[in-house]
């Protein structure tokens, strides 16, 4: 892989929308406090290729092993962290249109910042859509450490050519799964889902382990 990253003393910046670059970058970008980490997934919708991750340390799961207990040396189970709910989601719609920056017809201006010492993840691009419209974002993203049960995003978008209609819907998934499951199969049990104009929340519990979770989202 050619180098991709400009040098910094604190930060690390990505300049320029490389899709083939995306998934190192989800990994490289990624944020953590201590009591959850989150890869450097897009909030809006994207297409491409991903490996979606939110996680919370202490969270596990007893994955059945293909390889199996028969054979000498490999256990019957393995202790897998697993993917948590989703809870950095954003659907963007601009005019009828969902964003989608493997879809557009550009991404120009394209930039992502992890500020290590600030502990904030920037980014920043314009887009032409498919129905022509043009608009700039920028979003920021910040996994506290004072209070490490909060993360929180920052979301914008300015139109540059024309006026347009942006409709915003945050939401939390908790239909996930781990893309390295031995059986494909989802490790959470969704137990509650509650929603209003200004929160939203789910309860899962872990399937075998018995941990429970409460997430909520606040606009």
């Amino acid at each position: 892989m050619r180098q991709y990253l400009k040098k910094d003393e604190w930060r690390i910046i990505e300049e320029g929308f490389s899709p083939e670059h995306h998934k190192a970058s989800e990994s490289i970008f990624s944020l953590g406090n201590g009591l959850m980490g989150q890869r450097a997934n897009f909030e809006e919708t994207w297409s491409g290729p991903s490996l979606r991750g939110s996680y919370i340390a202490g969270v596990y799961y007893p994955d059945k092993t293909r390889v199996g207990w028969w054979k000498n040396g490999y256990p019957e189970y393995f202790a897998k962290v697993i993917n948590s709910p989703n809870w950095i989601g954003i659907d963007v719609n601009i005019d009828g249109e969902t964003l989608d920056l493997f879809k557009v017809q550009k991404v120009e201006e394209f930039k992502r910042i992890l500020d290590m010492k600030k502990g904030i993840l920037k980014r920043q691009f314009t887009a032409k859509l498919n129905n022509g419209q043009l608009i700039s974002v920028t979003t920021e993203r910040f996994l506290s450490m004072e209070r490490p049960e909060i993360g929180a995003i920052r979301y914008s978008i300015t139109p540059e050519n024309d006026d347009c209609k942006i409709i915003f819907t945050p939401y939390i998934d908790g239909d996930i799964k781990n893309e390295d499951a031995n059986y494909d199969e989802k490790f959470w049990n969704i137990l509650s889902t509650e929603a209003s104009d200004f929160k939203s929340a789910l309860l899962a519990q872990n399937k075998k382990a018995g941990f429970q979770g409460r997430i909520c989202s606040r606009k």
